[in-house]
């Protein structure tokens, strides 16, 4: 299905190395793009979780509420939503912000647009994204009858407390993997592509299947799979939004999946 899609790469990459080698220079975007990827998943794991929340998130709430958003900020109630906006903050500031922000100021001369953000590519091949759900969904109904499965999803365990959490948490959920997309399919595809050709998918593969690690073991396997497969996805359509419909897809449906198999799916717009 990529075999041609990964042939024009290592083409156009070939082109690319032999004129850059022509004129003696030396192509610094794949050191500089896993510089970057290596310090914003170090960052992300040290200061994008519960221990920089707890220690510095919290304590600023919890002076909010008792000052002069006394009241509003119900951080008794939401405190752990709070921490999952913290999470999901963290994971837009290091997938997007940061790794953008750098590659425009170091390499004026690239087109952000290029890196998976145009729109013409995924209208034409729009059937890959349904193909892809007819495929991955039964898979995700199945597996979703896994206890492990069920203990796992959704993150945010109070879900089932009102449409209000759960709408609020699939916001936070969806926002971060669309950061994600942009950050693994866009962006770091975008920078390796021009000098590693069809290499840089696979590339791409390692950090986001080690991100997965810690989750259920079948997910991080499939996430092999699945890097690479919505990696040559987004070089085929040159456009992040088809495996972004998918990932986010499959991320509700099994948030959904969990809790309709546990009788929790909320039953109130706000619990009093």
């Amino acid at each position: 299905m990529f075999r041609g899609t990964w042939r024009e790469l290592d083409i156009q990459a070939q082109r690319e190395r032999g004129r850059i080698l022509a004129t003696g220079g030396w192509d610094a975007r794949p050191a500089v793009a896993c510089v970057i990827v290596a310090v914003v998943l170090t960052m992300q794991e040290y200061y994008g979780g519960s221990r920089t929340y707890n220690s510095v998130i919290y304590p600023l709430l919890a002076d909010w509420d008792q000052g002069w958003l006394k009241g509003l900020v119900k951080l008794s109630r939401y405190n752990n939503l709070y921490s999952y906006g913290w999470w999901s903050f963290t994971r837009i500031l290091g997938y997007v912000i940061i790794p953008l922000a750098a590659w425009k100021i170091l390499f004026r001369k690239d087109s952000l647009l290029d890196m998976g953000f145009r729109v013409s590519g995924f209208f034409r091949h729009a059937w890959i994204y349904v193909l892809s759900l007819l495929i991955v969904l039964p898979a995700v109904y199945i597996v979703a009858g896994q206890p492990e499965f069920g203990n796992y999803y959704p993150f945010y365990k109070q879900s089932s407390r009102s449409w209000f959490d759960l709408l609020a948490w699939e916001a936070m959920y969806s926002a971060q993997f669309l950061g994600l997309e942009i950050f693994f399919r866009g962006w770091m595809l975008g920078a390796l592509r021009k000098t590693l050709g069809s290499a840089a998918i696979f590339a791409m593969a390692l950090p986001y299947c080690m991100i997965h690690y810690g989750k259920p073991y079948l997910e991080a396997h499939g996430a092999i799979l699945a890097g690479i497969f919505l990696g040559s996805v987004a070089m085929k359509t040159r456009s992040i939004y088809a495996g972004f419909l998918v990932h986010i897809t499959v991320a509700v449906a099994m948030d959904l999946l969990a809790l309709h198999n546990s009788n929790a799916l909320p039953t109130v717009l706000f619990r009093p």
